[in-house]
């Protein structure tokens, strides 16, 4: 038990592992999952004592090797399961102690992704658009419970292969993150709903409007949170300028200005944040209108909020588990920060008797532009 959670651990060979055995639960120290934009790691710490059946047979025989190793995390919070981590075992560290009950060991791993990012293969891909690849990317994994979740680029360019085809030359996961950055995108490894399986999502980075119990600062007994800060980055915004030869032409450079907003983010703030940066795409003179337009939403989508807020909560006092890529509220930090916000990263941390989550948000605009945010 973690303070009102109860912690689910399935681990073993990939790619079918298992509950996790006895001695293994009682020797959990800590367990911490962080979810990022493109990846997400854990960290596992166990307790290992000289005559504890860990160090007597399951670390001898391999039981937490890496690479071979596949550990699943979730948690029970309120009678409702929720999947944290579907990862491969990457790094092992043993830290013997001086006196006993302090020899800890360490297992370091990231999701399942990492699997995609063993071989570097070279494999054509003839008049295949960039959402075929990727589907016939993902299904390699589907023994792993990978399942493809394919947001089809706004701008289709599949070139005839009398004409060009594009080959990929490196890894599996190098080559759908490249083939994200085109399009402004992103690829990630979502896991769950059910343990052992994950979502292979390769699209927009999007953030769900559902909002979620508000975070409250300096407001007494409502406060539920115990750190909390903001911050304002006045270089993070910019504008970019796009020379495109004119189609008739193709000697004339036409300057296109790409505005400094996503068009998928919803905004936020009743003030937005004005851009102090010019810059100009490399490599962008000679493309085609789809691949300039393509090349375009690309940028827009990949600007930046100039507003941000980091913090840490407990889970108990919170009254629910704060999840990324949706949004949340704040109260209680003032006019110019109130308001409703994007929730980046979570990184929960698990002890006995504790559960805390660590959480970076992110908005474009100051001042709220609604009058309250759900409680």
């Amino acid at each position: 038990m973690f303070d009102a959670a109860q912690l689910v651990l399935l681990i073993g060979p990939a790619p079918a592992p298992l509950p996790a055995p006895l001695p293994v639960m009682e020797a959990i120290l800590s367990v911490e999952v962080t979810g990022g934009r493109d990846r997400s790691g854990f960290q596992l710490k166990l307790a290992l004592g000289k005559t504890s059946p860990l160090q007597l047979a399951m670390l001898p025989l391999g039981f937490f090797d890496p690479v071979v190793t596949r550990v699943v995390i979730a948690v029970v919070f309120r009678g409702l399961p929720k999947v944290l981590m579907d990862g491969i075992v990457t790094r092992q560290e043993l830290q013997p102690g001086d006196r006993p009950g302090e020899s800890a060991l360490t297992l370091t791993g990231e999701d399942v992704s990492v699997l995609m990012d063993l071989v570097e293969l070279r494999i054509p891909y003839p008049a295949m658009p960039d959402a075929a690849r990727v589907a016939t990317i993902l299904a390699r994994y589907a023994a792993f419970g990978v399942v493809p979740a394919v947001v089809p680029p706004p701008v289709v360019n599949a070139d005839t292969p009398t004409e060009r085809f594009d080959t990929q030359n490196c890894t599996d996961r190098a080559y759908l993150r490249e083939l994200a950055a085109q399009s402004g995108y992103v690829f990630f490894i979502e896991p769950g709903p059910l343990p052992g399986q994950s979502f292979g999502y390769f699209g927009p980075d999007y953030r769900l409007p559902i909002p979620q119990p508000a975070l409250s600062v300096d407001m007494d007994s409502e406060t539920n949170v115990e750190q909390f800060g903001f911050s304002l980055e006045g270089l993070a915004k910019k504008t970019t300028v796009m020379l495109i030869y004119d189609p008739a032409t193709h000697k004339v450079p036409v300057p296109i200005v790409v505005p400094a907003a996503n068009p998928l983010h919803l905004p936020l703030g009743a003030r937005p944040n004005i851009p102090a940066r010019v810059g100009f795409a490399e490599d962008t003179a000679r493309l085609t209108p789809a691949e300039a337009a393509k090349r375009a939403l690309g940028i827009a989508m990949q600007n930046a909020d100039a507003v941000s807020g980091q913090g840490t909560l407990d889970v108990a006092a919170y009254g629910a588990i704060l999840s990324p890529r949706m949004l949340v509220g704040v109260r209680g930090a003032g006019l110019t920060y109130d308001g409703f916000y994007y929730v980046d990263s979570v990184t929960h941390s698990l002890k006995p008797g504790e559960y805390k989550q660590r959480f970076q948000l992110s908005r474009d605009g100051m001042v709220s532009n609604t009058p309250v945010v759900v409680p």
